[in-house]
């Protein structure tokens, strides 16, 4: 039995299918990639960015969850000490540099320690133990491979401040101490502080 001739309004409906499906194709494809948080960001948002952000990171805390080494630096406003760590993750490799909070007597008695000297000493493994109960006062975490802006959000979510900069642009997370640094949608630094740093 011969099929009955297509009418005009027969090719009206197939031409609003097509163009239908193809916009659905055409719209699926602009949608971002949901981005993969880093596990171990969030899991840190409760074991080091909260605690900082309410000064009460103990310098053991980080060395337990970042194992790494302590150094004295002089500096011309008094030497400081620092923790640095390499971690390694499924994304890359991390570097991080912690700032110890010290007294006056202490930034005094440090200067004695190091002397005239202009170079960073390595304290001991005892040392390390010794001044383990010092809170910390800044932490610099650098991702030596490429983190994208998407996956930073996907793990501590979207900032509250969002600030130019001159090569880029700067998330700042006022309630956490936090600021992230990007270029180009990728980060290159995340930057914690005491929340009273950032919201006064």
């Amino acid at each position: 039995m011969p099929m009955p001739p297509l009418r005009s309004g027969h090719w009206l409906l197939f031409g609003a299918v097509a163009v239908l499906f193809f916009s659905m194709a055409l719209w699926m494809s602009r949608q971002p990639d949901h981005a993969a948080p880093l596990p171990w960001l969030v899991d840190w948002q409760e074991a080091v960015i909260e605690p900082l952000s309410e000064e009460d990171l103990t310098l053991e805390q980080l060395a337990e969850l970042a194992p790494g080494e302590l150094w004295l630096q002089p500096r011309p406003e008094g030497p400081r000490l620092v923790y640095r760590s390499e971690q390694d993750r499924e994304e890359g490799s991390w570097r991080l540099e912690a700032e110890l909070q010290l007294s006056d007597s202490e930034h005094t008695s440090l200067g004695k320690a190091l002397g005239k000297g202009a170079d960073e000493q390595p304290l001991s493994a005892d040392m390390l133990e010794q001044l383990g109960g010092h809170r910390v006062a800044v932490l610099n975490m650098v991702p030596m491979a490429e983190v994208s802006a998407a996956r930073l959000a996907a793990s501590i979510g979207p900032p509250r401040l969002r600030v130019r900069t001159g090569d880029g642009e700067a998330w700042v997370y006022p309630q956490q101490g936090l600021s992230a640094h990007l270029v180009d949608g990728k980060l290159q630094l995340l930057h914690l502080v005491p929340r009273e740093s950032i919201t006064h």
